[in-house]
């Protein structure tokens, strides 16, 4: 088992590059998490600065965190509130008019236990447009949020979730459809 261990230390997860922008958007990050709450469009900035993908009329808040801005790309009119964890080592793609609320974790992340060295994985978290991930909920590494959805407050979405239905619960399951709104451009599609 210390072999595996050593074997999982000794292994390298990030490039050169990625190091060099670790280190660069941990002093970033400081200027990010210090800036005024109403300063969204200087986050905005921030972000692309580091290689985030941002869409117009963004609202990214001060305390969020946003593990590596590189990795992420978010739509038109979306948000990320307060005290949310992006934890995108893979991407994490949010759609136009989605809101990414208070304390909620995108984790992008994971190990394969099957394997004794436990190596990093870095799979996707793909969020369509005019989803609501609710306060303190989950979405797990490699899950698909379909158009409309809504992930109910501390739920934990372990799988992909279907578009316009309602999740909650650990693990999160369907509660009921959302009503597709008929102005809605998307009304319908299954992305």
């Amino acid at each position: 088992m210390e072999n595996a261990v050593q074997t999982n230390r000794a292994e390298a997860k990030y490039s050169r590059r990625e190091q060099a922008l670790r280190v660069l958007w941990g002093i970033g990050h400081l200027l990010f998490r210090m800036s005024p709450r109403p300063c969204f469009g200087f986050r905005r900035w921030m972000l692309r600065l580091f290689g985030a993908r941002v869409g117009k009329g963004v609202n990214v808040y001060p305390s969020a965190h946003i593990y590596f801005p590189w990795n992420l790309e978010i739509g038109d009119w979306s948000c990320i509130g307060e005290w949310a964890l992006v934890y995108n080592l893979g991407a994490v793609k949010i759609g136009d008019r989605s809101t990414i609320s208070q304390r909620v974790h995108l984790c992008a992340g994971t190990h394969d236990y099957r394997d004794a060295s436990m190596p990093l994985l870095k799979l996707p978290i793909d969020i369509g447009a005019s989803v609501w991930v609710c306060a303190d909920a989950f979405v797990g590494p490699g899950v698909k949020v379909g158009t409309g959805a809504v992930i109910g407050a501390r739920a934990v979405a372990v799988k992909d979730v279907a578009p316009w239905t309602v999740v909650a619960g650990n693990p999160a399951r369907i509660v009921k459809p959302r009503p597709q709104f008929e102005s809605h451009p998307e009304a319908g599609a299954d992305s």
